[in-house]
């Protein structure tokens, strides 16, 4: 199966969601946020980069949280549309 190109708007509301999560979690370590929600810190690497722009629901969700995020503030700080 080849998975389709992501848009321009797709990898920018990625790497909006990955900015927002990093600032989330403050100084906390990467290894302790990842290891609460049940991911490997590579993962959240990955999110926090915009490496991988689109996670799954469940991790964000899992994200949010650990990190005491909404996820209705999420989508709508990661939006592409003003608010």
């Amino acid at each position: 199966m080849v998975r389709t190109p992501l848009t321009p708007e797709e990898r920018e509301r990625g790497e909006r969601l990955g900015r927002l999560l990093r600032a989330a979690r403050g100084e906390r370590s990467m290894v302790e946020i990842a290891a609460a929600a049940g991911l490997s810190a590579e993962t959240l690497r990955k999110i926090e980069t915009g490496r991988a722009p689109t996670p799954a629901f469940f991790t964000v969700a899992a994200l949010a949280g650990v990190l005491d995020l909404s996820l209705d503030e999420l989508l709508v700080r990661s939006a592409l549309l003003p608010v």
